[in-house]
């Protein structure tokens, strides 16, 4: 890797764009990049880093604030680096995630982090990718490194290898881990420890299983296992624990047999009591039936002449049925025809036809009279409609007028309210007018203080010029004004002395003061002018003149509005067109009322003549009175009607009951009845007549039924019988009943306990079965996790087996900078690399002495002195820095950076360190030291300086 340029822009320090020519440094092999603290040495490797990997080292990295703070609001960011890496010329682009101002409105919203990959290909830049992830794979790949690595090799930093040094086991385990990436081995000893603590759950889940499985066996048979559940490991090795859940098994499965043939002989014994039983049973049923027969037959026999008269009943009732449809309808028959007699009003049928062709022929007439009646009413109210419309209509033209003449006075008095308006506003007028020529002589006599003012400073400057020339030469550089590099007596400058700051000052006073004076300028202007309308608004007369004609005015235009209703015509055309159309619509209302008065005239005639004969209803209204007089007619007609009618049915019902009477009597003789009253009386219900027919064949049926039970066969011999004693069978039975259901209890508790027991015997031993293996290899694991901590006896060493890695890599590195410490230290120190615990640690491998040959013994590197523990850091910081590059493939690195810490050394060693660091150019090679001593900026002529200022710090190139 070889850098060839660096620009940075917005980033850390520099709050302007920062050009940094590697090609030019790399000229030397050895240049210095110095500068006073806090200017941003460091900054530049920081960008360096930026650019490759998008991260910084260290703890600045976990701040995420790389933006300056010093830089315009949208200037973005961003780090160009152009370097070779892997014999491949790259450009890289990166811009960290920033707060930028939102384009629209006002805060700030996030810029998302980017990046731009580019080869250079024939002279052209190819890109290649604007992926983050892509480019730090890239990148990655080429240099055979990751950021911890780079820092650690090509930028050795800022008081980091000394902490490498002083680092306890712990500490180095965890660097060395991740620059020689070795986290393999750690997630070996991780995996062996998950699958430790893996197979003692599961072990300790299967012994759990088995434990549960002892105690329900133990559970079932009702005794406690012989072993403590919470350890069954040995029961369960040596297969004991299984031995006692077999015998368990075998004992009950005995116990179920005998149970089972006890069982059976009770079952024998209860179907003998349950026979006998069922044979008493059914004998002593069998004699209560006999019994109940005899005692029933003697029963029915002594209701015979009871049933006898049941039937003959109901037989003159089947007779007397048939005459009951004919006795009903001579009642209906009569009924009707006492109905109709009592209906009749007149007898002389003659008269009522005559009254009924009268009063029909009278109804007609009526009749034809009603539409007159209906238009008669309808022109009179119509009459009344258009004299309202009449009145009304004078009303609203009356009205019309007034609000034409309103609109008139209106006009007026908006005229002369503007004059007013205009009045008030030529006296404010004047009155801003001369404030405002009083502002504009006051900033005028500003304008020409300040002019004055800035003279004056211009004119001191000039003459102290020669002063502030001098202030800005530096040590060795030339006069601008002689050329001259030495400088006897530099001008000083009076203490009153203006400098480019009070010039620039005292212009801009000017400047403000004169835009200021134009201001006031327009404004005077603008003021004239609104004056000289507001003149011309205002027109000739007074207020007071003006406010007694606007209130003459007003009192006019009140008055009209109150006769014209409140409400103002919109404009006097509309008013005008109004009083036009109200005229108009008053004439037709006239003509029309005339011609309604007349046709109205006519129609009370011709009614009134008709009514004539019948003045006894004439009221004056003409349609009332032919309703009245309709009515009249019309309910004579329905009267006579009525009366025809009522004749008509007591004729019918006449007819209808002789004809009814003759056939009763042929009726009541053929059903051998001697009178209609005879018929009668025997009648019966239909529910009356079912009572009697179920009556009669219940007393058959039950009759026959008990002659059969007693002439049965046998029924002599089971009379002479004893009966049987039930009880004492019942209770046999339930003694046999009792004794087999123990035995079946006793079967079923023995046959489920032995079923029981099997079936957790053949489940522990499929548990058995699986957790054997687990504890075999638990066990294994246990062994091995424990070696691979180092905690195992075992393990001599009692070392991990990363760092047992690690410590080889160790080995390799103290080997390497021992190679450069011997030159740097003349000799005397020298690295060992010891398996022993250090000070306050748990676990050895990876410690670090230093050996002292001037006394032979070795030592903990905290007893060096400051400038010993930078030689052994440094020789330290290298060798490391060659085993990782040989790690990673041997990765061609011509560009390292040391940041600080020769401040520490005097001047013998620090002869030493430039001479190893001298040697680090051989092939090619570039190095860059990153310090602010004095004395390394003599020893190293090829400089890179930073320098930094209130508005951000700059660089620049010595040598």
């Amino acid at each position: 890797m070889r850098l060839h340029s660096l620009e940075a822009t917005a980033f850390g320090p520099f709050a302007d764009t920062v050009h940094i020519d590697f090609d030019r440094l790399s000229a030397a092999g050895l240049f210095l990049l110095s500068g006073p603290t806090g200017a941003g040495k460091t900054s530049v490797l920081d960008a360096v880093c930026f650019a490759l990997y998008g991260d910084v080292p260290g703890d600045r990295s976990s701040a995420k604030r790389l933006r300056c703070d010093g830089a315009a609001p949208g200037v973005a960011p961003q780090v160009e680096l152009e370097a070779t890496l892997g014999g491949r010329r790259f450009r890289i682009v990166r811009s960290p995630a920033w707060e930028r101002p939102k384009k629209r409105g006002t805060g700030t919203t996030t810029q998302q982090a980017s990046v731009t990959l580019s080869e250079l290909v024939d002279g052209a830049w190819v890109p290649l990718s604007s992926r983050l992830d892509e480019t730090g794979h890239l990148v990655s790949e080429l240099l055979g490194m990751n950021l911890a690595q780079f820092t650690q090799v090509a930028m050795l930093p800022q008081g980091r290898f000394q902490a490498f040094l002083r680092a306890k086991s712990e500490e180095r385990h965890e660097l060395l881990q991740r620059l020689f990436r070795t986290g393999r081995f750690a997630d070996v000893e991780r995996w062996l420890r998950d699958r430790r603590l893996d197979l003692r759950r599961r072990s300790e889940s299967a012994h759990q299983g088995v434990a549960d499985l002892a105690s329900r066996v133990s559970e079932v048979v009702g005794a406690p296992p012989p072993w403590d559940v919470r350890d069954l490991t040995e029961p369960a090795g040596d297969g004991s624990l299984l031995s006692w859940a077999g015998e368990l098994t075998d004992a009950a499965s005995s116990s179920a047999a005998t149970a089972a043939t006890e069982a059976t002989a009770a079952g024998s014994v209860e179907a003998d009591a349950r026979h006998a039983l069922e044979a008493g049973r059914a004998l002593a049923e069998r004699r209560a039936r006999l019994d109940a027969a005899a005692e029933e037959h003697r029963r029915l026999l002594a209701e015979a002449d009871s049933v006898e008269q049941d039937r003959a009943v109901l037989e003159a009732a089947r007779r007397a049925a048939g005459v009951a449809p004919v006795l009903r309808l001579v009642d209906q028959a009569r009924s009707a025809r006492d109905t109709a007699a009592r209906a009749v009003t007149h007898d002389d049928r003659d008269a009522l036809v005559t009254e009924l062709d009268t009063a029909v022929t009278a109804a007609a007439r009526v009749e034809a009279l009603r539409p007159r009646a209906t238009r008669l009413a309808t022109l009179r109210d119509e009459a009344g409609r258009l004299a309202t419309r009449s009145a009304e209509l004078e009303r609203f033209t009356a009205a019309a007028r007034a609000r034409c003449e309103a609109v008139e006075v209106q006009a007026a008095l908006d005229t002369v309210a503007e004059r007013i308006a205009a009045h008030a506003t030529v006296a404010r007028l004047r009155s801003d007018l001369a404030a405002a020529r009083e502002a504009w002589h006051e900033s005028r006599e500003v304008t020409l203080a300040a002019r004055e003012h800035a003279v004056d400073v211009r004119r001191a400057r000039l003459d102290s010029m020669a002063a502030e020339l001098a202030g800005a030469l530096a040590v060795g550089a030339c006069c601008p004004v002689c050329g001259s590099d030495d400088h006897p007596a530099k001008a000083v400058a009076g203490p009153d002395a203006p400098d480019e700051h009070a010039e620039k000052a005292a212009q801009r006073a000017v400047d403000d003061a004169a835009t200021l004076e134009h201001l006031q300028d327009g404004k005077v202007r603008d003021l004239v002018i609104r004056l000289e309308h507001a003149v011309d608004a205002a027109g000739p007369g007074d207020t007071a003149a003006l406010e007694a004609e606007r209130a003459e005015l007003a009192r006019s235009l009140e008055r009209l509005l109150a006769s014209a209703g409140g409400r103002p015509a919109p404009d006097a055309a509309a008013a005008a067109r109004a009083v036009e159309e109200l005229v108009a619509e008053s004439a037709s209302v006239e003509a029309t009322s005339r011609s309604l008065a007349d046709e109205t005239e006519h129609l009370a005639d011709e009614l009134e003549e008709a009514l004539a004969d019948a003045a006894e209803y004439t009221t004056g209204d003409a349609a009332a009175d032919l309703d009245r007089l309709l009515r009249r007619h019309r309910t004579a007609e329905r009267e006579c009607r009525a009366a025809l009618e009522a004749l008509d049915r007591l004729a019918e019902a006449e007819r209808v009951l002789t004809e009814t009477e003759a056939a009763l009597a042929e009726a009541v003789a053929a059903a051998g009845f001697a009178t209609p009253a005879d018929a009668g009386a025997a009648l019966r219900d239909a529910a009356a007549c079912t009572r009697l027919e179920q009556r009669l064949a219940r007393h058959e049926q039950r009759l026959a039924a008990v002659t059969e039970v007693l002439r049965a066969p046998g029924s002599e011999e089971l009379a002479a019988t004893e009966p049987p004693d039930v009880e004492a069978l019942v209770a046999a039975h339930r003694a046999a009943l009792a004794a087999l259901h123990d035995a079946r209890a006793t079967e079923d508790r023995w046959t489920t306990r032995a079923g029981r027991l099997a079936s957790l015997r053949a489940s522990l031993a499929e548990a058995l079965d699986d957790w054997a293996p687990l504890r075999a290899e638990l066990e294994l694991a246990t062994r091995l996790c424990a070696f691979v901590e180092g905690k195992s006896a075992d393990n001599r060493l009692q070392m991990r087996l990363s760092a047992y890695v690690l410590a080889y890599r160790l080995s390799q590195v103290v080997a390497a900078a021992n190679e450069r410490l011997a030159r740097m230290s003349d000799s005397r120190y020298s690295l060992e690399h010891t398996g022993r615990r250090g000070a306050g640690e748990t676990r050895g491998g990876l410690s670090l002495q230093v050996r002292d040959d001037w006394s032979g013994e070795a030592r903990d590197p905290a007893t060096l002195s400051g400038g010993e523990t930078f030689v052994v850091s440094l020789a330290l910081a290298l060798g490391l820095a060659d085993v990782i590059t040989n790690e990673v493939g041997g990765a061609a690195l011509d560009t390292l950076f040391v940041d600080e810490g020769f401040g520490s050394l005097d001047a013998d060693t620090l002869d030493d360190v430039m001479d190893t660091l001298d040697s680090l150019r051989d092939g090619g090679r570039v190095v860059g030291v990153v310090s602010h001593v004095a004395e390394m900026r003599d020893r190293i002529p090829t400089q890179l300086l930073v320098a930094k200022s209130r508005h951000g710090s700059t660089v620049s190139l010595t040598g």
